[in-house]
């Protein structure tokens, strides 16, 4: 190619998507063990509980600027509780949300091995080496919260929640039977990587303990980011509102079919 020639369009939107991915996986190997360690010390501390002043020191201390909280806003003045039982419930409400998390987790790990299959039985057309790259590390990275989500759980004495969502799963069936190609595909992707980023906004007003919080709140933007890149695969401005909101999340409702047995 001479140097007056112009490169193909998608040779950079590939290497653009190429190197947010390499940010992510970086940005995510770095924060991943202090996530862990939150994790662990959850299920020690559940029965510690926060002023509602004291609770918002906490939180604003962990979210840069408070962006998240500000977000939030809206929702929790019209007075949204989304994560909070119904009913008296013999199971801590961190560990329902701990619950609810990794089977989120859960779900996108195995929706994005069923596209990776997919895609590599030829049934997406062509997918790009970059998209394919983005995959794969999107998936690892939801293993890892689905494995930070099942600490907490562990250490306050429940077995692991070790399968995808059942309420959701269904719709998310139905979905990916109807992808014929990697739009499809994304757009199925953006609308889980939503859901579990609003699902843990909510999770840090729901939630009891530091641990939870801070779990909770370093998780969250990761799930913002992988839906930047999403949106940015699909040729939409990667950030479509300024701040995240409550809009997506899942009511602690979808725990049903959920088994939290002591271990």
């Amino acid at each position: 190619m001479s140097k007056n020639e112009q490169p193909n369009q998608m040779e950079l939107s590939e290497r653009e998507l190429a190197r947010l991915t390499a940010d992510l996986d970086e940005a995510h190997r770095e924060a991943y063990p202090k996530m862990r360690e939150s994790a662990l010390d959850l299920g020690s501390q559940l029965n510690q509980t926060f002023g509602r002043r004291g609770f918002l020191a906490s939180a604003g201390a962990l979210i840069a600027g408070g962006a998240v909280l500000a977000g939030a806003g809206p929702a929790a003045a019209a007075g949204r509780r989304m994560l909070s039982p119904a009913a008296a419930s013999p199971v801590p409400t961190d560990v329902l949300v701990a619950g609810l998390a990794a089977s989120l987790e859960n779900l996108a790990v195995a929706t994005y091995g069923s596209a990776l299959s997919a895609a590599k039985a030829g049934k997406l057309g062509k997918v790009p080496a970059a998209i394919a790259t983005f995959a794969v590390t999107a998936q690892a990275q939801h293993a890892d919260h689905a494995a930070a989500w099942n600490s907490a759980i562990s250490a306050a004495g429940y077995k692991k929640i070790t399968v995808a969502n059942p309420t959701i799963a269904k719709s998310v069936s139905a979905a990916f039977a109807k992808v014929t190609n990697v739009t499809g595909v994304a757009e199925l992707a953006l609308s889980l990587e939503e859901a579990a980023a609003a699902t843990y906004l909510e999770a840090i007003g729901a939630v009891t303990s530091s641990q939870a919080v801070e779990v909770a709140a370093t998780i969250q933007p990761v799930e913002m980011q992988h839906a930047a890149i999403l949106n940015f695969v699909l040729g939409r401005y990667p950030v479509p509102v300024s701040f995240a909101t409550l809009a997506a999340a899942a009511p602690i409702s979808d725990t049903k079919g959920l088994v939290f047995a002591k271990a």
